[in-house]
């Protein structure tokens, strides 16, 4: 997010969802960033087996499915962005909670029938698909308004009827990342989308410390390990830390490599399984911190180590910013606060094969 913004803001990425809920959509000076969290084995079970036979799904143009949120930010067109870079995949934000435990766009509009199906039809027949993030930094949460995990279940399974989706992720923040109870109820819930629907993919994607996930992390890691989850792809976002040392790059491999540790100690495994099962959500340009600038720089180096470890999930937040803003302008929600060429971001990841 720009420097613009005052440290430790509510995050726009997440800001945005209650003020759409409200119908308001002006968000000056903020940038659409995921808010990221403050940053001894699990039970190991039949998920060691399950997720490294399942993450072979997650390969490919599902790997690099940048976010797009179609209601902010002066969005581009999706079917442009893919004639212009070469992705076929996007990961639309954000699903959330009516009140209820009951899926909605931005919690207010419906899942079929308005703009946002709309979309996702021009993007198939484009020859693309979608991945659907549930959650966010603000609003209503699903995992937090359901009552229990089948309920959890249900409501996820609602969003996947709607659009017959191939993968899910949940981007779990804020309040509904904090509680014990709710992290428990979300990889309950994930476990029975899987048994539930053969072959789809999930991601659960949350914020980072520059040495890997923080406490919630690892026990929302552990949990799922307990629990049996074969997730594909656990997820961080490495921005918001707080003050790190280095380059941005340098400071997400570190993440990444807590985070393949922490993979590794509650799945049970081996140095190439882990990394096969976990990826990064990063930010283009500046964040909310003045320490932080992403450059085209940083994106080389995921890329270099993603294809080393054949990671799951390299994307990042997000396309709308995806461009250099205009003279006096600052880093938003409609561009990146660097110097760079169109979609400079997105054609870096494009290159990733999974």
């Amino acid at each position: 997010m720009p420097t613009a913004v005052p440290p430790r803001v509510v995050p726009a990425r997440r800001l945005v969802v209650t003020l759409a809920g409200l119908g308001c959509l002006v968000l000056p000076l903020i940038a659409a960033a995921p808010g990221a969290a403050d940053a001894a084995d699990a039970p190991r079970t039949g998920a060691s087996q399950a997720g490294a036979a399942s993450g072979a799904a997650a390969s490919g143009a599902m790997a690099v499915a940048p976010y797009e949120y179609l209601g902010w930010g002066s969005p581009q067109k999706p079917t442009d962005v893919m004639a212009a870079t070469g992705v076929k995949w996007f990961t639309l934000a954000f699903v959330l909670s009516d009140g209820g435990c009951n899926p909605k766009w931005d919690g207010s509009r419906p899942l079929t029938g308005g703009s946002d199906e709309s979309a996702i039809k021009s993007i198939r027949a484009a020859g693309g698909d979608v991945v659907i993030s549930v959650g966010g930094w603000s609003g209503n949460k699903l995992g937090e308004k359901c009552s229990s995990a089948s309920a959890l279940a249900g409501a996820y399974q609602k969003l996947i009827d709607a659009y017959h989706l191939k993968a899910l992720d949940i981007d779990i923040e804020d309040t509904e990342f904090s509680n014990a109870t709710v992290r428990q109820r979300v990889v309950s819930a994930l476990k029975t989308v899987k048994q539930n629907n053969p072959g789809i993919v999930t991601y659960v994607t949350m914020g980072t410390t520059p040495n890997g996930p923080d406490s919630n992390g690892r026990d929302l890691i552990k949990k799922g390990a307990a629990a049996g989850l074969a997730n594909d792809g656990w997820t961080i976002m490495p921005f918001d830390f707080e003050g790190h040392s280095g380059t941005m790059g340098s400071a997400t491999v570190s993440a990444l490599e807590g985070l393949k540790a922490s993979v590794k100690s509650a799945y049970g495994y081996s140095d190439d399984a882990a990394y096969r099962h976990i990826g990064v959500s990063s930010m283009n340009g500046k964040t909310d911190e003045s320490d932080e600038t992403v450059t085209t720089g940083d994106f080389q180096t995921m890329l270099g180590y993603a294809k080393q470890h054949h990671i799951a999930r390299f994307t990042f937040w997000a396309v709308n910013r995806d461009r250099q803003c205009g003279s006096g302008g600052d880093a938003g929600s409609s561009c990146s606060g660097v110097g760079q060429s169109p979609y400079a971001f997105t054609k870096i990841i494009a290159q990733y094969a999974g």
